[in-house]
């Protein structure tokens, strides 16, 4: 699919069917993570994949939004390996989590699953339910599955600034 293709049919899912994810996809989606660029190459991501009943089942301790997901990654990053800026030690730690988060939703929807990003989460919760341990920085929930029927683009989805509204030449 062509990226910019593949950019405009990613959505917020927040609608799945109960069917159970493949290894094979799981594998992919954990591919597109290993692969995304990292400040110095640091790869500080720690990926939770989390498909056992009982585990998807604490999920609700920790945030209101799984939307019974048969699949939920938990993305960290390991603040003892981020890059750190020389200039002020500013950690871009959760930037490269980002970066891998975005690779992972977007290799989610080139495989026809559907996923969101959950950051609205209670950090410690989730500390003390999967015990993360302490050096690893929690940045989000990605739950993924296959769309339901009733899965569709939030109202929003399709309202997008130009290019001249956020994109400055030269100068601001």
């Amino acid at each position: 699919m062509d990226f910019l293709e593949l950019a405009k049919n990613r959505y917020s899912c927040r609608y799945f069917s109960n069917k159970k994810i493949e290894q094979e996809k799981i594998d992919k989606i954990l591919e597109a993570a290993r692969l995304a660029p990292t400040g110095r190459n640091s790869q500080s991501q720690r990926i939770l994949v989390l498909t056992d009943e009982e585990q998807l089942s604490k999920l609700g301790e920790c945030t209101p939004y799984v939307w019974n997901a048969p699949l939920v990654f938990l993305i960290c990053y390991d603040k003892n390996e981020s890059w750190k800026r020389r200039s002020d030690n500013f950690d871009g730690g959760a930037q490269d989590a980002c970066i891998v988060t975005t690779h992972m939703m977007l290799e989610v929807t080139d495989l026809g699953l559907g996923s969101t990003w959950v950051g609205a989460l209670d950090p410690q919760k989730v500390r003390e339910v999967y015990n993360v341990p302490e050096n690893y920085e929690i940045t989000a929930f990605l739950p993924v599955g296959y769309p339901s029927e009733e899965a569709h683009p939030s109202k929003l989805h399709n309202d997008r600034k130009t290019v001249e509204e956020i994109a400055f030449y030269n100068k601001f």
